[in-house]
């Protein structure tokens, strides 16, 4: 704990079940910190004898029927009234070193929020692949939780807020761990708030991931059409995701059609025209993968956004390009792709052997 006398005292606060493995790693990262304090809901495994051993206040209660946005609250309602800042942070993310100084130097009296990069996947050479900004960090008074899963801070009056990109977190989850508790918790969130426009979305996502694929396509129609579904980002995605759905029917031109609403609407984002490549892959018209490849490649601009696919700015476009060049007999070009793939991602067996049969043509 932070023992200096700063302007700002700082709280991290969390929810932990079944999080042992992360605890020595977490608190290690925070250990600056004014004040840490976990809510445990009901670990059967060490958690909470290790945060009390690393001198972590924790204090244990379940939450029955289990939302996220109560048990959020609840470990809120836990931090001290003479905490100036809040972090909530999981137990599974960690807190890049010189956070507590920065904080210090950059919050501003008055201010409310402060967005910070939130680095949330990474690849398998350990670099970041999906990087947006984050906004966990906020003042102890004003805010409380909403949503019983993807939950999000709701603020009493008027916000004032800022954005960094001197703070990072980093989350490295135990990818076992079971999310299947959040389908029935974004129905219930649909099912009490119809109109928020984000639980539509996840919820038409979260079915399109179960493959029920007429419930998504149904659901994600309903979120744009919804007046309040006004970020075009999210739109394009409900968009994309309903090409999907689509396609796994093996509806092929009304996946094409719903990808061209997409482009349209979100023509600065790459991951509508990749979309459009993998679908002319699986058609095997090679000209028009090309074309959409391209396309996607003139997007140089890369969103800090949690919306945003790995594919799009990962090997897939310059792997479907070399593809493509090589059932066209374009043996340069298609040397040429493979090479810039296999860069991005060089231990991948499938892409050094289609660099073989290249070099043979």
């Amino acid at each position: 704990m932070n023992k200096t006398k700063n302007k700002y005292k700082i709280c991290v606060y969390a929810i932990s079940k079944n999080e042992e493995q992360f605890v020595d790693r977490w608190v290690d990262s925070i250990v600056n910190a004014d004040e840490i304090v976990v809510l445990d809901t009901g670990s059967t495994d060490n958690t909470v004898k290790k945060l009390r051993d690393r001198n972590v206040k924790v204090y244990e209660k379940k939450i029955d029927p289990w939302r996220f946005d109560v048990a959020r609250n609840e470990s809120l309602n836990l931090v001290s009234k003479d905490i100036d800042i809040c972090i909530c942070m999981d137990l599974d993310e960690v807190l890049e070193t010189g956070w507590y100084d920065k904080i210090q130097n950059i919050w501003q009296d008055g201010n409310n929020r402060l967005s910070y990069i939130f680095n949330w996947h990474f690849n398998k050479e350990g670099n970041p692949d999906v990087t947006f900004y984050a906004e966990k960090i906020h003042s102890r008074q004003g805010y409380k939780w909403i949503n019983p899963v993807h939950e999000v801070l709701q603020f009493t009056g008027k916000e004032k807020r800022q954005i960094t990109d001197e703070i990072t977190i980093n989350h490295h989850p135990d990818e076992k761990k079971s999310r299947s508790s959040y389908l029935p918790l974004l129905e219930l969130a649909v099912k009490e708030d119809p109109n928020n426009d984000r639980n539509m979305h996840y919820l038409g996502r979260e079915y399109m991931y179960y493959g029920r694929w007429n419930e998504a396509i149904d659901t994600l129609i309903k979120h744009i059409n919804l007046k309040t579904a006004t970020w075009k980002d999210e739109r394009s995605a409900s968009m994309r995701f309903i090409a999907r759905c689509y396609r796994n029917l093996g509806r092929f031109d009304e996946a094409r059609l719903w990808l061209d609403k997409a482009m349209i609407e979100t023509p600065y984002l790459r991951d509508p025209f990749v979309e459009r490549a993998i679908l002319e892959y699986l058609q095997q018209d090679w000209k028009e993968v090309e074309y959409y490849c391209l396309k996607a490649l003139n997007i140089t601009t890369h969103q800090k956004s949690y919306i945003n696919e790995i594919f799009s700015w990962d090997h897939t476009v310059y792997d479907l390009l070399s593809l493509s060049y090589y059932n066209q007999k374009e043996k340069y070009l298609a040397l040429k792709c493979i090479n810039k793939a296999i860069e991005m991602k060089p231990n991948d067996e499938r892409l050094l052997k289609n660099k073989e049969l290249i070099e043979n043509m």
